[in-house]
């Protein structure tokens, strides 16, 4: 291919790409789009951290923690402890340490837990029984008179102040219903049939009871006027934030990540507990080798035979033993009869006839003596050994 060609073919491409950056520029419009990647790993491990945000940027001093044991090293004056946590295991000293707390001038909010049991006279909520408040279901309330104005709003809460004529709503479930039966309580909020949240005195402090704190959780704070409520009962101080976040145990991880290790444990501290068990009995020791002797398990054996065979299976056996020697003595012993084969055992063992035929003779079906059975077992032996 010559010069002038290539450079024809050269300009030729040229001028595709040329005409096709050109028609993408045309064509191709530019335009944004949002992805949702979910909640981030902070949100998820902290479900009040858009609380702790805005607290923040409304300049207070927030900490979170998980248990009470930061309580002693927290300033109770100008300090706002919000326990949002599981308390069904508070013990009545930690009760007693953040109500002596809260005397000392701090601001206690909690979530009441448990409803009133009206037989028992208490509820399931150490805490809440101190502070003297009940809750109970809203369901169980009586209807509202019939001459009662409707409530635009029956499900928000609704929080009057003082010179302003619009409430603040809130965002709190209305199933539950917080009741005052000593008159303790100076403020409170209301849905249009129960009560959310109450307010009372408690020495140099204050302490403030919400039904729930699912309306502070990350994804409801931005509804209504959530986020202003917890900003009002928590303002000009520093806030610590007791709750409970989800980890999986240690054994939820091992069982995770190491399940053939756990089972091999297992197994092997099965066979342990086996191997110590307690045994049913003395554990017997081992007959010691000097009375292991051929004599005593012929004895042994002999006595065995006796008890399951009887006198005549021993007897019978040593007959035919006495006879199976004679046929190898004596060639055609078998064509002999009983008289001529007892005359070529007399030649053959040097016995009286007569002991032969007392040896040799049928053995009776019944039980002979011991004498007589030790006595023809005698016989029969001295026959056989002189064979």
């Amino acid at each position: 291919m010559s010069r002038r060609t290539l450079w024809w073919v050269g300009a030729l491409i040229a001028l595709l790409l040329g005409a096709l950056t050109v028609f993408l520029y045309l064509k191709a419009k530019p335009y944004q789009e949002e992805v949702d990647h979910g909640p981030s790993p902070s949100a998820q491990a902290n479900p009040y951290l858009a609380a702790e945000l805005f607290l923040r940027e409304r300049g207070l001093m927030v900490s979170h923690a998980e248990s009470l044991a930061v309580l002693p090293e927290i300033d109770p004056r100008r300090h706002t402890l919000l326990l949002f946590n599981d308390r069904s295991r508070m013990t009545p000293r930690q009760v007693e340490q953040v109500l002596n707390w809260t005397r000392a001038g701090g601001r206690l909010v909690f979530v009441a837990e448990s409803l009133w049991d009206e037989q028992s006279k208490q509820s399931n909520d150490l805490l809440l029984d101190r502070v003297q408040l009940h809750q109970s279901l809203s369901k169980d309330l009586k209807d509202l008179p019939a001459d009662v104005a409707p409530d635009r709003f029956p499900k928000l809460t609704k929080l009057y102040l003082e010179d302003e004529d619009a409430p603040a709503y809130a965002g709190f479930d209305t199933d539950f219903h917080l009741d005052d039966p000593k008159n303790l309580a100076q403020a409170w909020a209301n849905s249009a049939k129960a009560t959310h949240m109450m307010q009372l005195p408690y020495s140099l402090g204050s302490i403030t009871v919400v039904t729930d704190a699912e309306l502070w959780k990350n994804n409801i704070i931005s509804q209504y006027d959530n986020a202003w409520l917890l900003w009002y009962l928590s303002a000009d101080t520093d806030v610590t934030l007791i709750y409970n976040t989800e980890h999986d145990g240690l054994l939820t991880l091992l069982w995770r990540y190491f399940p053939q290790a756990i089972v091999a444990l297992l197994a092997l501290i099965g066979l342990w507990l086996w191997h110590v068990g307690v045994r049913h009995g003395p554990l017997q020791l081992p007959a010691p080798s000097g009375r292991r002797q051929l004599q005593e398990h012929l004895r042994a054996s002999a006595d065995f035979l006796l008890r399951h065979n009887g006198q005549q299976a021993l007897l019978q056996a040593l007959q035919q033993d006495v006879l199976r020697r004679a046929r190898r003595r004596h060639p055609g012993f078998d064509q002999l009869n009983v008289a001529e084969q007892w005359l070529a055992l007399s030649r053959l063992t040097r016995q009286p006839t007569r002991a032969i035929s007392q040896a040799l003779s049928p053995v009776p079906n019944r039980r002979i003596s011991s004498a007589d059975f030790c006595r023809q077992v005698a016989h029969l032996q001295t026959l056989r050994n002189t064979l």
